[in-house]
């Protein structure tokens, strides 16, 4: 087969052509049989499924709004403001070999929460607050027990 004889035949496959027979009266009948079938049957359900189904996805896509609209309002922010109302107060140790490591925890937490409310959504900033703060707890455990 050539390349003419292949392009005669796509421009014959272009060409509007009737069926041999009358497809619709089929499509009819059997449509027509299936209805009685449902209706003599009481086989409701298809039309019930698809409310429930409907219904369910409703109720699952109002839940997964409300689930984020409160992840929203609930974020690292408020984290951030708890943990500053908790440690606002600064902390001096009395041992001299303390207190200069006392100094730059604060200054270092006070930059980070500085930061924080730049950037609130920065997990970073929340990684290094929250290892700062454990450095300033430990840092008074020392002191705790050399005292």
């Amino acid at each position: 087969m050539n390349e003419f004889e292949w392009r005669r035949q796509m421009r014959e496959l272009c060409q509007p052509m009737s069926p041999s027979r009358d497809l619709w009266a089929g499509i009819d009948s059997a449509l027509d049989q299936a209805e009685h079938r449902d209706v003599s049957a009481g086989n409701h359900a298809p039309a019930h499924r698809r409310r429930w189904l409907f219904g369910a996805a409703l109720a699952a896509s109002l839940l997964l709004a409300a689930g984020i609209g409160w992840h929203a309002t609930r974020g690292p922010a408020d984290m951030v403001t708890t943990r500053v109302a908790a440690s606002t107060t600064s902390w001096k140790p009395s041992d001299p070999r303390l207190s200069g490591a006392a100094i730059e925890l604060d200054a270092a937490r006070m930059e980070l929460q500085l930061a924080i409310r730049q950037a609130p959504d920065s997990l970073a900033l929340h990684r290094l607050l929250g290892r700062t703060e454990q450095q300033q707890s430990q840092l008074r455990q020392l002191a705790n027990q050399s005292g």
